[in-house]
């Protein structure tokens, strides 16, 4: 009988949090003195973890000049990693040392380009609020990952949210697709999603990244659509829809004052476009925050009044205020012809 040997391979020392939050630390700080301010640690202590840090790993992670500190790509990869875990050990010790509900801490939220004061006034009045919350507002177009990037709080437009996520409804509408009743008489009416083929779509950009190839269609089907002109700012599309350049996908809210002004025409109705709605999202735990909660709950409480009824407003005054450049039609045919706002154009009954 043989006999089985068994071959025992010593496993290194695991990453430890200090050197870890040492790292995340200068990454955000971009300076080992801030950091080790920021730690109130020796500068020394920081330098030791972080090379401490490297060894273990057997990978550099910073590129370090007397000037600047840049990440490698190795580097980027722990930082991402290195938040959810440092942000999971905070929420661990949290859960048994909290002894109170005092809204505190930091608070970091990714919303979309809104330029509206109203939502601004509503920031302010909660940063006045809770003034021991260190509130972090960022705009942007791109669909951050709340996990990944270290955000506590997104507000999103859309139809579906990833799992694993909580998204509480600010505002619901309906999806409609318009276009003026020049380019109609200049490139026809699309009766059938295959029409579209043949049409100018102005789309706008998934995950508020990457062009949109597709359409919702139907109650829970997609269409694919060939775009000819991309923007990340809904407002432009309508712009762009009113002015003959093809035909957009709009929010009913936003599309609805256009309609009524004869700017434009709602075509393949009841076929393309579904419901959408507007949230405010965050990571689904068993111990939220008190001033994530804080935060919700004060957007929640604004969001119906706040987005709809200023979305329209906005959608009022810029027909009211002739903001839409005119513009020639498409085609030299069309060209002699320039399109008033404040003349809607005849109006082509849908067949």
């Amino acid at each position: 009988m043989g006999s089985i040997c068994y071959y025992f391979v010593p496993m290194k020392d695991p990453v430890e949090t200090s050197e870890l939050l040492a790292f995340s630390s200068t990454v955000d700080a971009k300076s080992l003195s801030k950091a080790a301010a920021l730690l109130g640690v020796p500068r020394a202590t920081v330098s030791r973890r972080l090379q401490r840090l490297e060894e273990r790993l057997g990978v550099r992670l910073l590129r370090r000049t007397t000037r600047s500190l840049a990440l490698t790509d190795a580097g980027e990869a722990l930082y991402r990693h290195a938040r959810i875990v440092l942000d999971a050990v905070n929420h661990a010790e949290a859960s048994v040392r909290r002894t109170d509900t005092a809204i505190r801490g930091d608070l970091r939220v990714s919303v979309p380009p809104i330029h509206d004061r109203a939502f601004t006034a509503m920031l302010c009045d909660f940063a006045r609020k809770h003034p021991d919350v260190r509130l972090q507002i960022h705009f942007s177009t791109r669909h951050v990952d709340l996990l990944r990037d270290g955000y506590d709080v997104a507000i999103r437009a859309g139809s579906h949210f990833e799992p694993g996520f909580v998204a509480r409804t600010l505002v619901r509408g309906r999806l409609v697709a318009v276009a003026s009743a020049a380019y109609l008489a200049e490139r026809g009416t699309p009766r059938t999603r295959k029409d579209l083929r043949q049409h100018r779509c102005l789309m706008g950009f998934a995950r508020g990244e990457v062009p949109q190839t597709h359409w919702p269609f139907g109650k829970d089907g997609t269409v694919h659509v060939e775009g000819a002109f991309f923007s990340n700012e809904i407002t432009m599309l309508a712009d762009a829809a009113v002015n003959g350049l093809g035909i957009a996908l709009l929010p009913e809210v936003m599309a609805g004052p256009l309609l009524a002004e004869g700017l434009v025409e709602e075509v393949l109705a009841g076929q393309i476009g579904g419901e959408t709605r507007v949230a405010v999202v965050y990571p689904e735990r068993e111990f939220v925050p008190p001033q994530v909660r804080a935060f919700v709950d004060a957007v929640v409480a604004w969001g119906p009044t706040g987005f709809g009824a200023r979305l329209v407003e906005q959608c009022k005054e810029a027909i009211a205020s002739d903001k839409t450049p005119k513009v020639a039609p498409l085609t030299a045919a069309a060209g002699s012809s320039r399109a008033s706002r404040r003349t809607p154009p005849a109006r082509r009954p849908l067949r």
